[in-house]
């Protein structure tokens, strides 16, 4: 296990894996703009190509800014390895690729980021990797769909864009008793509200883009285990499919993480008031947020997460033209896939994120129409909510 040298989260998130010592005083992480690096000898290069020597060869393999970043996330994830990519879905695709082979299985949440479902569907058409879903409600039903193939077992919690929450803790149990790994997207709680590592899963993905990120300038993903299974995948997925983080995203999330602890509880706090404005609101008929003490999920969110997260999702009185027509009334909050932004970002799942999911897999999920996702930014709550209703309003 990576030991956290600062034992408090908000500490770990400035000086993890970094000491200005080692870059001439340097007090921002340096950004190391190079494709390459040179050796001091033929011997040398042939040393740290055969492994028998730590050094850095070609920035695909390896650099210093995005080794910090690595250890960073690793140790906020109480992991014991962590590794970048250039993009959320970098990071899925790796970590799925290299837990399977053709034949096997994967067992599934109830509900999965719309690229995930197609990542998914590309694999059982191509290599004959099947997987299917659960809403994981008990070990009972887990237990029932676990095959002799099924090679790991793939979590969103909460699930996007529905908000669903499953319990890790009976997820991870129930995969220990079969012996197979739990991959958890943790990106809509990001480290600071959820560390599933601590609750006996074994690999972590985050879409950096998000809250680790936080201001809408990135793409990254980032992946927390253990440290065998990491460096298989830095050495096969990562290095020979090539889906790697640039030096330069790698330091924006390196200055976005910095703040990370302030921005969520920002975001926590705006988004608590929010939802009790939507719930009132005649004009919405559902609201599903974790914070939400109606929540069906509520007690499992207070078992594993430190708060309720920025993201709502609610439904309107209506059709799908009527959930448009309340995102082309808004003035000044935007109409945006993405979240975690220090702007409050909406929209449509059906018609947006999720539309890769055919309508009879989407609604088995809970993606209505009607359903919007609301990812609730740093602005005054006053003014996000009086955006909000004078478009419901008009409803």
């Amino acid at each position: 296990m990576l030991t956290r040298k600062h034992n408090r989260f908000e500490t770990s998130v400035i000086h993890e894996g970094y000491d200005a010592k080692d870059m001439l005083g340097s007090l921002s992480t340096p950004l190391f703009q190079t494709s390459t690096y040179t050796f001091t000898s033929a011997e040398q290069g042939e040393r740290r190509f055969a492994g028998e020597e730590d050094g850095y060869i070609y920035s695909r393999l390896g650099n210093p800014t995005v080794t910090v970043l690595e250890e960073r996330i690793a140790a906020l994830e109480n992991g014991e390895r962590g590794l970048a990519f250039g993009s959320g879905m970098a990071a899925v695709s790796a970590t799925l690729i290299a837990l399977t082979k053709s034949g096997d299985h994967i067992l599934c949440s109830s509900g999965l980021y719309g690229c995930t479902f197609g990542l998914l569907t590309m694999m059982k058409e191509k290599y004959h990797i099947d997987h299917n879903f659960s809403a994981m409600e008990s070990k009972e039903a887990i237990k029932k769909l676990i095959r002799p193939e099924t090679a790991c077992i793939y979590v969103e919690t909460p699930i996007n864009p529905t908000m669903k929450l499953i319990d890790l803790k009976m997820v991870a149990d129930v995969a220990k008793e079969y012996d197979i790994p739990v991959v958890v997207d943790n990106t809509f709680s990001s480290p600071y509200l959820q560390q599933p590592l601590e609750l006996g899963c074994d690999v972590v993905i985050h879409s950096a883009t998000k809250y680790i990120g936080g201001h809408g300038d990135v793409i990254a993903g980032l992946v927390v285990g253990k440290k065998d299974f990491l460096d298989s995948v830095a050495m096969t997925t990562q290095k020979d499919i090539g889906g790697i983080i640039s030096p330069f995203d790698a330091w924006l999330l390196l200055r976005g993480l910095k703040t990370l602890p302030i921005r969520m509880d920002r975001h926590c706090d705006n988004a608590e008031q929010i939802a009790k404005k939507l719930k009132e609101h005649p004009n919405v008929t559902s609201l599903f947020y974790p914070g939400d003490e109606t929540n069906s999920g509520y007690e499992i969110g207070q078992k594993q997460m430190k708060r309720g997260g920025g993201v709502i999702s609610f439904e309107i009185a209506g059709k799908k033209e009527d959930a448009q027509k309340l995102l082309n009334k808004l003035s000044f909050l935007k109409i945006a896939v993405s979240l975690g932004d220090a702007e409050t970002l909406i929209e449509h799942p059906a018609t947006m994120t999720h539309a890769v999911v055919p309508e009879e897999s989407r609604l088995e999920m809970g993606i209505t129409d009607q359903l919007i996702r609301l990812s609730v930014g740093l602005e005054a709550r006053e003014d996000i909510w009086a955006d909000l209703k004078q478009a419901l309003d008009q409803l």
